[in-house]
C-alpha cells in the first residue's frame, strides 16, 4: 500500500475516534481506539514499537516508543495537549529519522475538532 493511502486510512480512522470520543482524554486513550479502527480496516499496526538509539558504534536502549507504526512505513504520533509545539514536532522527527522512515503523523485530539492542518499534521523525514 502506497504511503499516501496510508495516510488517508489514519486520518479517516482518527476523524471516527474523535468523533466517539471527543477531546480530553489521556493519549493511551486514542492510541488503543486509533490501533482498533486501523485494524479494522485491514492495516497491520504496531503500538509501542522501541527504537534503539546508535551513538556511534553503541546501541543505547533508551526506551523511545513509537505511538504506532502502520503497515511498517507510517509512524503516528498522538497527542492530547492544548496547542501543538515545537518539541512534538521535533519528537516526531527525531523518531522518523531513527528508524529510518520517512512519513509521520502527528495528530492532536485534545481539540473541539479535529482538522488537517491544524490538530493533523504530516512530517517528512527528508534524510532517507
Amino acid at each position: 500500500m502506497e504511503p499516501n493511502e496510508i495516510t488517508y486510512q489514519i486520518r479517516g480512522a482518527a476523524f471516527r475516534v474523535h468523533t466517539k470520543l471527543g477531546p480530553g482524554l489521556l493519549e493511551s486513550v486514542y492510541v488503543a481506539a486509533l490501533k482498533y479502527e486501523l485494524e479494522k480496516r485491514e492495516l497491520k499496526v504496531q503500538s509501542q514499537v522501541g527504537i534503539p538509539m546508535i551513538y556511534e558504534e553503541i546501541k543505547l536502549d533508551l526506551g523511545f516508543r513509537l505511538d504506532l507504526l502502520v503497515e511498517e512505513q507510517v509512524i503516528v504520533e498522538i497527542k492530547s495537549v492544548e496547542v501543538l509545539n515545537e518539541v512534538h514536532f521535533k519528537q516526531l522527527m527525531t523518531y522518523l529519522r531513527l528508524s529510518n522512515k520517512q512519513l509521520g503523523l502527528l495528530i492532536n485530539f485534545n481539540t473541539n475538532r479535529l482538522e488537517d492542518k491544524i490538530s493533523i499534521k504530516r512530517i517528512i523525514n527528508s534524510h532517507t
